[in-house]
């Protein structure tokens, strides 16, 4: 029978047990902290797109601030998921005040870039939101929610950016209660705002940061207590500069895959607003939510397998980290196919969740079966790009995530609509194209790659073996 990981209290032992059973150990709390962090910005759409009278086009100047708000997650994803793979490795390597100097300097640099996104969004937002689409009808809508989100700015990025590395240190039961605090008090919070309160946007802006808060709140709590392996040192701390370029260095490959669904966000609004006008932005609005309630279980299967993946490749224990990427590949392709099936069987269900407004479910459904087609390839990017940033290999993370993005979706979301009047559908043409294209080049590389680095590590030990 094979044996659970092993595990000091709830945390996580990446070293020894089932790896299959190590994996799903982070990923399904992880799975369930991504869920409800979703919930943050998945719950206001929800009220927001069914506010009386004007919920379409409130959805509408909602979607136009989301390659902003995308923007501050690229810079938490900079210092968050590229320091916290350092961490994982340099706990497998038994280096503990290095794993603690990481994640200090990494609390800094979120600090200091939430406060420098929020003085920079609220001086620009102007004339930012009518670039990513917003027209006179909307922008009001637009204004009002980015402005109060923008003043939360360093909540959002303590509480997504450090929350790695409590999930680094195998404490991921913590991490998914870090998430659910701030997830259920922002559900509680928005009917109260929006609704009783009469507050519209604002209200759902407000009861967002407010959660934010509580989540950033205790993330330090728990970096800072006696429970964590390693904690944050505040004490006496200077910033190596050393040490914030390794991380941006790994990081980067994260931020530019945020940075540039950013891009894609705000060419497919500005496109769409061309030609089909704010109806065809709110529609898209409800696309990328449908998208990422799809994509977040195969985010947290791969989440999941980069803590043990980079552990056992910091420990050199390479057929752990075969079975970890394995698993992590076949799994994720098993349910991205099961999702595609949902979806293209249930359009209407999916698009129902953030509005009923008939005139937007006509232009969705169809929009949705062409965005959508081929979702099972994201399986193997997502695979390939975790074992890149898991392995420490920025370089090919960052490629790839620029592959995908601002190599294939943007030019094609530029080009399409004029091709074949194929118009908005050519909007939602280009990301079917970009998964398949892109997911295979990433994953086809990874094994090209990896597999030759992985056969010389088991080489080496094994010569070292014989020589002992």
């Amino acid at each position: 029978m094979a044996q659970g990981p092993h595990t000091h209290g709830r945390q996580v032992d990446f070293s020894r047990g089932d790896v299959r059973r190590s994996v799903l150990g982070v990923a399904a709390p992880m799975l369930v902290a991504q869920v409800l962090n979703l919930l943050y910005n998945i719950v206001d759409r929800i009220y927001i797109g069914k506010m009386p009278g004007e919920g379409t086009a409130a959805l509408a100047g909602l979607g136009v601030c989301f390659p902003l708000i995308t923007l501050v997650t690229a810079f938490a994803n900079l210092f968050g998921v590229g320091g916290a793979p350092l961490c994982a490795i340099a706990r497998g390597r038994q280096d503990r005040a290095g794993a603690a100097r990481i994640m200090t300097n990494a609390a800094f640099m979120l600090a200091a870039c939430g406060v420098a996104l929020t003085v920079l969004g609220l001086v620009l937002q102007r004339p930012l939101l009518y670039l990513f689409g917003a027209s006179d009808a909307t922008y009001g809508y637009a204004s009002d929610y980015l402005t109060i989100y923008l003043l939360g700015t360093v909540f959002v990025m303590v509480s997504l950016g450090l929350n790695p590395y409590i999930n680094s240190q195998g404490f991921a039961r913590t991490g998914m209660l870090t998430v659910l605090l701030g997830a259920v008090a922002n559900i509680v919070l928005d009917p109260i705002f929006i609704y009783a309160l009469g507050m519209g946007v604002r209200g759902a802006a407000l009861a967002t940061i407010l959660s934010q808060g509580l989540s950033a709140l205790w993330v330090l709590r728990f970096l800072t207590g006696a429970e964590a392996e390693f904690r944050l040192q505040l004490h006496g701390f200077r910033p190596d500069a050393s040490c914030i370029g390794r991380i941006i260095a790994l990081g980067a490959s994260s931020f530019v895959m945020s940075f540039t669904d950013s891009l894609v966000q705000a060419a497919c609004n500005a496109t769409l607003r061309t030609f089909g006008g704010d109806l065809y932005i709110s529609v898209m609005t409800v696309i990328n939510s449908v998208r990422q309630i799809a994509q977040t279980p195969v985010m947290a299967l791969s989440d999941g397998a980069s803590p043990a993946i980079s552990y056992n490749y910091g420990a050199r224990n390479v057929p752990r980290v075969r079975q970890a990427i394995r698993f992590m590949t076949q799994l994720g392709f098993g349910y991205t196919a099961l999702i595609w099936a949902a979806v293209s069987l249930f359009p209407a269900a999916f698009i129902g969740i953030f509005n009923h407004d008939p005139a937007l479910l006509a232009a969705a459904v169809p929009s949705l079966h062409i965005y959508f087609f081929g979702f099972v390839m994201m399986a193997f990017q997502f695979s390939g790009q975790s074992v890149f940033k898991s392995l420490g290999k920025a370089r090919q993370a960052i490629f790839f995530s620029l592959l995908r993005k601002a190599f294939i979706v943007v030019p094609l979301t530029l080009a399409l609509p004029h091709v074949a009047g194929l118009g908005v559908n050519g909007v939602f043409l280009a990301e079917p194209i970009s998964n398949c294209v892109g997911g295979l080049a990433c994953y086809l590389t990874m094994r090209r790659t990896v597999g030759p680095e992985l056969a010389r590590m088991e080489a080496d030990a094994a010569a070292q073996g014989v020589r002992r």
